[in-house]
């Protein structure tokens, strides 16, 4: 078992603004829409033009980053909104949809010219990356600067998922899977959230051109699920898996990471899961 510092950065907040521009996100969170790969879509319920990267809400950019895509150097973009209520969720200050981006497009592209040879692509992030309509089109723009592209996402919206993996967008996804279908609306706090996400999985494993990692985050107050959550995904074929603990730092108000004895109750987790024998396991433990 490989045990690694837990997960993602923290938001940053600090690139361009470009408050004056018209925010152009989707109005409906539960709508799934068209996903513009140029050409045009919906959004929320009204005719759109041709979106382009520039539509991108985005809330923040980590120029480096080694841990947001295993094995690699990735520019990480944070995008505005998810339509799904964690209560662990560490990017907590980007889940409403309401807000606009503060960071321009342009901030990406300049930084990628300054740092080709360096790093070795871009990963788009959230809140929910794939609630945005213009995603497909940023996603072409970085791979025909010649950078790859990862995905983070919690796959609310499959058929978008199915788009941008039919399209040859994406080389590696991080896909969480919070819990089995029956207790996964106590998680995401939204009906129907489990057969979306596990879908969403099975479109990911559909792709093995795509790599991939599934993930699994508990905290205490959880469904305590993990273990069948695991053994499902590895049923499914998942080869790569990893374990995450839920820390406090950017979470909503009043979450608790931690309790007497949790810790070593994630670590018995860890262990249990690596005997599933996936080709890879990594524990991300909360310290």
């Amino acid at each position: 078992m490989r045990t690694v510092s837990s997960s993602a950065p923290s938001l940053p907040r600090g690139a361009a603004d470009v408050s004056a521009r018209p925010p152009q996100y989707e109005a409906e969170a539960t709508r799934e829409g068209t996903l513009s790969l140029g050409v045009p879509g919906l959004v929320g319920g009204r005719a759109s033009r041709e979106w382009t990267p520039d539509d991108l809400q985005i809330a923040g950019l980590v120029p480096m980053s080694s841990v947001d895509w295993p094995g690699k150097f990735a520019a990480s973009l944070f995008l505005q909104g998810c339509p799904w209520a964690c209560p662990y969720c560490h990017n907590s200050a980007i889940i409403d949809p309401r807000i606009p981006g503060v960071v321009a497009w342009s901030a990406l592209e300049d930084l990628l010219a300054r740092r080709r040879g360096l790093l070795d692509g871009v990963v788009f992030s959230g809140g929910e990356a794939t609630r945005q309509v213009a995603l497909g089109a940023a996603m072409a723009r970085v791979r025909e600067l010649g950078f790859g592209v990862g995905l983070h996402t919690a796959g609310p919206y499959p058929r978008r998922l199915a788009e941008l993996l039919g399209a040859g967008l994406v080389d590696w996804v991080g896909i969480d899977v919070k819990a089995t279908r029956g207790n996964y609306e106590a998680v995401a706090g939204r009906a129907g959230s489990g057969e979306r996400a596990w879908e969403s999985l099975g479109i990911v494993l559909a792709h093995p051109e795509v790599d991939h990692e599934a993930r699994l985050t508990v905290y205490p107050d959880g469904p305590g699920d993990g273990f069948e959550v695991a053994a499902r995904a590895r049923e499914m074929g998942v080869r790569s898996f990893a374990l995450q603990q839920a820390r406090e730092f950017g979470t909503p108000e009043g979450f608790d990471a931690s309790r007497a004895g949790w810790d070593d109750q994630v670590r018995a987790l860890a262990a249990d899961i690596e005997s599933l024998n996936f080709d890879s396991f990594v524990f991300r433990g909360g310290s």
